[in-house]
């Protein structure tokens, strides 16, 4: 482990599209969604935590978030937890972060990660981030990090290589040509036939230098906010400073306010199995499934005539009877169920969009 090598945990978020499950109380990430007795976060933590210190970790969350980061990172300090006062989206939350450790340390080398993915192959995962720490040792690249698609995968953005590099680029560095966020089944089909896309996994490696150069280059406004708090960071007065700059920030992504307009940008192309989960019909393909590929979390259930969907529940002491159901997600958290066509990612997102705006705030 290098004293220069940090990683940032985005832990902001609140898991909107795992309603009824995640709430805003308690959020995706600090579920144990996939039923490994480790929650999202902790997952997180304990995959980089093999090769970073724990002294070197920023977990960036909501500030009601903070007190369920530190009971479940116990390892970490009070002051490694730095608390949003609203969301702002990725920018912002990278900024924040990055000023923050400029003040500690401006030689620091940065692995910035969500908190909520699955990693199948933790041995070649880390070996894609020691490499790309290596790289940002001595490069001004700002790195991200591409996933080898395996499907037209409509559920995720897509990072496009130049095309020279492409016959070559898995396990290397290649030059970014385009970002393309969320397509159609027809346009990623067509990604994937080309050989020039991979996922875009949301990882990002650099070192501190090269990011706060970029923000001030390309997020003026931003990197000007941050920048101020300098001689208040880590002090008393941290707080109310970060509450008046995140009421005077844009609400904008890192992709879109800076990855997609760099002429620095690379991809550490890689295929070590990856997943961010983010969907109900996604975790559904990663959970142990019975001879009718029915996936029972949480669950006592009696299923006759019952196929291709899923079941959790809150209550593992409630007996839950279908009958005659084929590709449904049925939920049950105690105070709601959801029942809906499980395949259909649309057709969730807007059930319950129009869930929680016809009942507002009691169940979100």
């Amino acid at each position: 482990m290098h004293r220069n090598d940090y990683c940032i945990i985005m832990a902001g978020g609140i898991g909107s599209r795992f309603w009824p499950l995640s709430r805003t109380k308690k959020p995706k990430q600090f579920l144990d969604i996939l039923g490994t007795g480790k929650t999202f976060i902790r997952q997180t933590y304990e995959r980089f935590a093999r090769i970073i210190p724990a002294q070197n970790f920023l977990i960036v969350t909501g500030t009601d978030y903070k007190s369920l980061v530190l009971e479940e990172i116990p390892e970490i300090d009070e002051s490694q937890v730095l608390c949003e006062p609203m969301r702002r989206n990725t920018a912002p939350c990278i900024a924040y972060a990055t000023y923050r450790l400029m003040k500690k340390n401006p030689d620091a080398k940065v692995i910035v990660t969500p908190s909520d993915h699955i990693i199948f192959n933790d041995v070649k995962f880390l070996e894609v981030m020691l490499n790309g720490l290596a790289y940002a040792e001595t490069s001004d690249a700002l790195v991200t990090v591409g996933l080898k698609p395996s499907r037209p995968e409509t559920g995720y953005g897509y990072i496009q290589v130049e095309k020279n590099d492409a016959p070559g680029c898995n396990n290397t560095v290649c030059k970014v040509r385009t970002f393309t966020e969320k397509p159609d089944v027809d346009t990623a089909k067509l990604f994937v036939e080309s050989g020039e896309f991979y996922w875009n996994s949301g990882i990002f490696i650099w070192n501190l230098k090269s990011v706060q150069k970029a923000l001030a280059l390309h997020l003026p406004d931003i990197a000007d906010l941050f920048m101020r708090g300098m001689e208040k960071y880590d002090t008393p007065e941290e707080e109310s400073f970060i509450f008046e700059a995140y009421s005077q920030c844009a609400n904008i992504s890192i992709d879109y306010g800076v990855m997609e307009k760099a002429d620095n940008v690379f991809v550490f192309a890689a295929d070590f199995g990856w997943s961010d989960v983010g969907t109900w019909n996604s975790l559904y393909l990663h959970l142990d499934r019975d001879g009718n590929e029915n996936a029972v979390k949480n669950a006592k259930t009696y299923l006759s005539n019952v196929s291709n969907s899923m079941i959790d529940a809150s209550d593992p002491n409630k007996l839950i009877v279908i009958k005659g159901l084929d590709s449904y997600l049925v939920v049950d958290t105690g105070d709601v169920l959801m029942i809906c066509p499980r395949n259909n990612e649309d057709v969730i997102k807007q059930t319950i969009s129009d869930v929680l705006a016809d009942n507002g705030i009691d169940f979100m």
